[in-house]
């Protein structure tokens, strides 16, 4: 592969065969194009809509649903049958629409990078679409105007370059047309290049194409997306190994029922009627509707918080988060320059709050009042509004100036606001007459300004204190690079007026610089010379006026919500592709690191696996990172057992953001790429958003997990009751309960009561306790024992329900099968109210705090009751009406399952 920024412009050029006054040929373009191919992102390997519906129909707890609604209906069951194909239907609807939508980051991709470009070719200018460009030919760049392939610069006229979308770099970098002597840089130091779907923010320029389509930097991201498999999230496996274990147990017990009918020389077709029936018992059919059901209002409810989940896993899988692995820029930062200092000699002022509303700057005090502070303060304002070539424009949907042009010199028109100091005001009164542009070996820009002596307003006042004489009208501002403004400069101000600038004074700019840099500022200088005309000699004998420090600053909240999350147990990371010194001023500020470590991607790049191994146990820093890298980060995290989620916005994060078990995009700035390939998108791009949501998906999950308790104790119960009775009733009760009776009781009563418990707010320690483990199964903490003790009380209890009231000398009466039906039924009721918490007593919970569960668990026992009074269902069903003393006794045998639970909590309060 060429490394074209090593290579001098005429090395280029002669590889390329071209030069830039002709540029390429028509026929060259041709020849070019068949070589190269178009220059357009190509999707390969995307799931087929027919494939994502039919992986929606093949987790192991859909199958066993198949199973069961295809032999029920050869058996001739087609009431059994209707209903699980419904649920089986509705389950895949719902995924499948979920998944589709994941499938469209390329389309996004496709998008952001298809620009109107203006070239040179057969010797003539001319604007054709970017997908016709091939390698060598020669673009024309200026600002505004987007980068529309890998380019190499040929010619750079104060040219700088927006490259956040691939190096997550607020700032804009800087471009020359120099060789750059190191091979291996990262993407943000190769100044001498230009990337597709970036955009030029300053100056113009000229290059030469060298890379299109799928050969980009931009084209290597979307493949990295495409070759990314998407993991299973912890509860899909979770449920998977449930399914996989309830199939194996389902077989097993079936087995043994139909050894036992043989034993007993029943009829074989009644008992595989029964095997089938015990097969059923076995399957909690309302789990996957109830799972789904219960995702789905967990979205709703994370949408209020400004959380929009586009695939349903993702909300339980939040709560399962071990790492945050987040992106710097425009997610824990504000992804604007802000003026954070301004240091003039003797007076030191930091400023808060420079992206204030539009509306507020307008209408209120400004913050800073000049009258208060040191002549030089308003001067540094001033000088840094004047020498500015951006613009501020109010945004109404954010409520805050949007800068157009250099965000740097954005962030010195929003500084001097904070001031009341206007660009346009001042402009009024210091019209600019000349200049001297910014270029990358000055590293500065000066601005010529005629004034009138006698008319300054209050920021240009201290310029009186200069030397002002009545007949000078011209004054020259300069800003740039401290080093370049200290030599030169003759004078610096110091308590209200200049001062000779001496060697200790020299020291000590240069020892202030070094520590704003060390900050993860830039620092810039700002000077000031009185001239006679402006043709006069710029940039000598200047007077230093002060220092402008600023950093694109951490997000407000933040700080509280990376403090939040460690004390939840889940560890921080950043990943960025900024500088490593702004990138450890950052962490440190907000909390991430207290080791201070820093690994940048070259670093990385040059480690073994069993070296990056050990490096993400220990380091929460990584800088200079490429989307490769963030890949590694992400996939070794999870090789050690981490659930990792990974926040970001630009077009660089995607690959990480699709293989992290979760991805979190930004709704306001992240690219639709970013979103795309997302799991969840943060609709107020506010950081702290994510602890809410994995407070959410923490009780998601818990509510999961108690429907999973709730419901297979139940079946247990019910498989216990389809074993046991007739081996204690007799070969003439060789089936307790029906199919259609095991089919209500599966899926109305455990669902509707599954969805009163996929409801139940938040415990009081779920944000104070750690992360699940991630390797633990879904019947860990006890949950196994648990189903096991409480099972055996459901089935024990409904087997004496049936044991009183059957009569062997009439075979023919089923109070003994409608008492074993209802007494389940209560049993369940008693069971699922019990069953909101696996430690706080029912009493002390109260109806009022989950409504929706008592609301449902009266529906039931109305329902029920209305199976076993409503003549048309009585048949139906196959059971008979019970008389009130028998209905009271299967009520009061039903609250057994409530009263065992409350004790078991009792013990295990007293016992913690």
């Amino acid at each position: 592969m060429t490394l074209w920024h090593t290579q001098t412009v005429e090395a280029v050029l002669r590889e390329l065969n071209v030069d830039t006054a002709h540029g390429l040929s028509d026929d060259e373009v041709a020849r070019r194009r068949e070589q190269y191919g178009s220059n357009e992102l190509i999707e390969r390997g995307g799931k087929h809509p027919l494939r994502i519906l039919w992986q929606q129909f093949t987790s192991t707890m859909v199958l066993i649903l198949i199973v069961a609604a295809v032999v029920s209906g050869l058996l001739g069951k087609t009431t059994e049958t209707v209903a699980i194909a419904a649920i089986v239907i509705l389950f895949g609807i719902l995924g499948f629409v979920q998944e589709y939508r994941a499938e469209q980051a390329m389309a996004a991709l496709k998008k952001l990078a298809v620009p109107i470009v203006r070239v040179v070719r057969g010797g003539e200018r001319r604007e054709l679409s970017a997908r016709e460009l091939v390698p060598g030919d020669v673009v024309l760049l200026e600002a505004g105007s987007a980068v529309p392939a890998d380019v190499r610069l040929v010619e750079s006229v104060n040219l700088r370059i927006q490259e956040a979308v691939l190096t997550g770099e607020s700032e804009a970098v800087e471009k020359n047309t120099d060789a750059l002597a190191a091979e291996s840089l990262p993407l943000g130091d190769r100044v001498n290049l230009g990337y597709m779907g970036t955009a030029v923010t300053y100056g113009r320029g000229t290059a030469v194409v060298v890379g299109t389509g799928m050969a980009t930097e931009l084209g290597k991201i979307a493949a990295l997306i495409q070759n990314v498999d998407e993991s299973s999230t912890p509860l899909q496996r979770r449920l998977d190994g449930v399914g996989k274990l309830l199939a194996l147990v389902g077989v097993v017990v079936a087995g043994l029922v139909m050894l036992i009918g043989v034993l007993l020389r029943e009829n074989p077709r009644d008992m595989f009627l029964t095997a089938v029936s015990v097969a059923v018992a076995v399957v909690p059919e309302g789990l996957p509707a109830v799972v789904t059901v219960t995702l789905a209002l967990g979205a709703q409810r994370m949408l209020r918080r400004n959380s929009l989940i586009r695939k349903l896993p993702a909300v339980e899988t939040l709560g399962a988060v071990t790492v945050i692995c987040s992106d710097k820029t425009g997610t824990l930062t504000e992804n604007r320059m802000t003026v954070t200092v301004i240091d003039v000699a003797g007076h030191y002022l930091e400023l808060t709050g420079t992206a204030h509303p539009a509306p507020a700057l307008d209408d209120r005090e400004p913050p800073i009042r000049l009258a208060e502070q040191p002549p030089a303060i308003g001067l540094a304002l001033a000088g840094g509004a004047l020498c500015n070539d951006a613009s501020l424009q109010p945004d109404p949907q954010t409520g805050r100036y949007g800068v157009i042009g250099d965000p740097t010199e954005g962030a010195l028109l929003v500084a001097a606001l904070q001031a009341g100091v206007r660009r346009s005001a001042l402009m009024a009164v210091a019209p600019r007459v000349a200049e001297l542009p910014f270029d990358s070996e000055r590293k500065r820009m000066t601005t010529v300004h005629r004034v009138e002596p006698d008319n300054l307003p209050e920021p240009l006042l201290g310029l009186k204190a200069c030397g002002l004489r009545p007949d000078e009208h011209y004054v020259a501002f300069t800003k740039g690079a401290v080093d370049g403004m200290i030599d030169i400069s003759r004078a610096i101000w110091v308590g209200g007026e200049p001062q000779p600038l001496d060697d200790t004074w020299r020291e000590r700019l240069r020892a202030a610089n070094e520590q704003m840099a060390d900050k993860g500022m830039r620092v810039l200088g700002i000077g000031v010379q009185w001239i006679d005309a402006p043709t006069d000699e710029l940039e000598r004998d200047l007077t230093i006026v002060g220092l402008v420090g600023m950093i694109d600053p951490p997000r407000p909240e933040v700080k509280a919500a990376v403090a939040t999350a460690r004390a939840a147990g889940i560890r921080p990371i950043m990943i960025t592709g900024d500088h490593p010194l702004t990138a450890r001023f950052i962490a440190y500020d907000l909390g991430i690191t207290d080791n201070g470590r820093v690994k940048t991607g070259l670093m990385l790049d040059a480690m073994s696996d069993e070296e990056l191994e050990q490096v993400v146990d220990e380091v929460s820093i990584y800088a200079r990172v490429t989307p490769a890298n963030k890949l590694e980060i992400v996939e070794m995290l999870q090789k050690k057992g981490h659930i990792v989620a990974m926040t970001g916005d630009g077009v660089n994060d995607s690959p990480a953001l699709k293989r992290a078990d979760i991805g979190v995009a930004m709704g306001i700035t992240g690219t639709d790429v970013s979103k795309e390939a997302s799991d969840m998108v943060l609709l107020d791009d506010n950081f702290a958003t994510i602890v809410a949501a994995v407070e959410e998906g923490r009780v998601i999950y818990d509510n999961i997990r108690r429907f999973v308790k709730f419901s297979i104790a139940g079946n247990v119960g019910k498989v216990l009751v389809m074993l046991l009775t007739p081996l204690l009733l007799g070969a003439e009760a060789a089936v307790a309960l029906l199919p259609l009776q095991l089919l209500w009781l599966n899926l109305l009563t455990d669902g509707l009561l599954g969805l009163g418990l996929g409801v139940e707010p938040a415990e009081r320690n779920t944000m104070r306790r750690p992360p699940r483990d991630p390797a633990a199964g879904i019947f860990s903490e006890g949950l196994g024992g648990h189903v096991l003790w409480v099972g055996a009380i459901i089935g024990v209890v409904a087997l004496v329900a049936g044991w009183l009231y059957h009569d062997p000398a009439n075979p023919d009466d089923a109070t003994w099968q409608t008492m074993i039906f209802t007494t389940l039924a209560f049993l369940q009721v008693g069971q699922a109210l019990a069953s909101r918490s696996s430690r706080e007593s029912f009493f002390t919970l109260g109806l009022r705090t989950n409504l929706t569960l008592f609301g449902l668990a009266v529906l039931v026992i109305v329902l029920q009751l209305g199976v076993l009074y409503a003549p048309f269902l009585e048949q139906f069903f196959g059971i008979v009406p019970l008389a009130p003393r028998d209905l009271l006794i299967a009520a009061a045998l039903g609250s057994l399952a409530f009263v065992a639970i409350e004790i078991e909590k009792w013990f295990l309060r007293r016992r913690s």
